[in-house]
Order: C-alpha cells, then sequence, then structure tokens
C-alpha cells in the first residue's frame, strides 16, 4: 500500500480481493498477488482497529483490570 488510505478504503478493497478469490476464476499468479495485498489490508486495518480501541481505553478511563491512569 504506497498511498495513505482510510480504514474505510481497506475494508473495501479486502471486500473485492475476497469475493473474486472466492470466484475462483482467476489465474493462480493473479490469485497469489491477490491474496498477498489482503493480508497487507488486514495487517493495516488490524492495527488500525487497535489503535483505536486503545484510544476510547483512555478517553473513557478504563480497562479490564480498571482505570486507566495514561494522559493522551
Amino acid at each position: 500500500m504506497n498511498k495513505k488510505i482510510t480504514f474505510e478504503e481497506a475494508i473495501k478493497k479486502l471486500e473485492k480481493i475476497v469475493e473474486e478469490l472466492e470466484k475462483g476464476e482467476i489465474p493462480l499468479e493473479k490469485s497469489i498477488k491477490l491474496f498477498e495485498e489482503g493480508m497487507k489490508l488486514s495487517k493495516f486495518c488490524n492495527e488500525k482497529l487497535n489503535e483505536i480501541e486503545t484510544k476510547i481505553k483512555v478517553i473513557t478511563g478504563k480497562d479490564k483490570n480498571g482505570p486507566i491512569l495514561e494522559d493522551f
């Protein structure tokens, strides 16, 4: 992923990749490239979700062990 994309754009691209791969009508080489791109998008989305989860914990001041005492 060369350019910066939003979480929403990454999810849409990932959905398109999954649809293409599920059809099973593409050559093996293209399937591998799509799979690799999908893995990168999946990692990107997971990292974004983890960032957001951390921010929410800080904003709410809570986690599973009680209050969080960290600053933004």
